[in-house]
């Protein structure tokens, strides 16, 4: 996964004052004060690792695994009952959202803070969906990851519940897009996606043509169709839908003339 060269460092000054007085949960109350348990999930170790060191700095918390991938993430959740999860987004496998809703099925009670390189809202409606508490930048400092984890912990909101509404109804508004995108695309004939292929590999019309059997009018009239269909006004257009949705396979559309 690309990361921010800007991510978490364990040099950084902690937002607490490392003797757990944030910590409002009832688990943490009294002399015995429980730390709080936190569940590091990321497919880059070494990342995973410093922010553990820079976490375990904090006397009121404890990292007590960091799992590299969502299965390992799921079974870690199981065994540990963490208080916290940080979850990675992208992992290979099964991805930081599949894990979510798993260790969410299991442990209903488990606050799981999705991380992403990416400020995305999309990606913030998709998280809550998942049944995250909320989305946490890799880029923040980690005394604002710390001070998230004491946040979630406490069962307070990480996100304004507009900023929530307002990227659900994006999501929304996307998935409506995306379907009605796939349902023209289904129109095509198993002919127009040839002609598609046929162009995503770089061919010109005359080649095309003479490959797929068919007079330069005959594909011009085919072409044409492929336009009215996608709603579109080019081919580079026509293209760009039919690679993005996976109707023909990814190319290098600058080499595409």
């Amino acid at each position: 996964m690309t990361r921010d060269q800007g991510g978490p460092t364990i040099d950084e000054p902690m937002a607490g004052n490392g003797n757990g007085t944030e910590t409002g949960n009832g688990k943490a109350n009294g002399a015995a004060r429980k730390p709080i348990t936190v569940l590091i999930v990321d497919d880059e170790r070494t990342f995973g690792e410093a922010l553990e060191v820079a976490l375990d700095r904090e006397k009121d918390l404890r990292v007590v695994h960091v799992a590299t991938d969502g299965l390992d993430a799921v079974a870690s959740a199981t065994e540990f009952h963490p208080d916290v999860v940080l979850m990675d987004v992208s992992m290979p496998g099964m991805n930081g959202l599949e894990a979510t809703r798993r260790i969410k099925r299991c442990d209903p009670e488990a606050a799981v803070v999705i991380l992403s390189g990416h400020d995305d809202e999309y990606m913030l409606a998709r998280a809550v969906q998942a049944g995250a508490a909320g989305l946490l930048r890799k880029t923040q400092a980690v005394g604002d990851v710390a001070s998230t984890v004491r946040r979630v912990h406490r069962g307070e909101a990480i996100h304004d519940q507009s900023e929530v509404e307002r990227a659900q109804r994006r999501l929304r508004h996307r998935r409506d897009v995306d379907g009605d995108v796939k349902g023209r695309l289904e129109r095509l004939t198993p002919r127009e996606i040839q002609i598609l292929e046929a162009m995503a590999a770089g061919r010109q019309p005359e080649e095309i043509a003479a490959e797929l059997g068919m007079s330069p009018n005959t594909l011009r009239t085919h072409t044409q169709n492929v336009l009215t269909k996608l709603r579109v006004h080019s081919k580079m257009e026509a293209l760009v839908l039919a690679i993005r949705y996976g109707k023909v396979a990814t190319v290098d559309l600058t080499e595409i003339v």
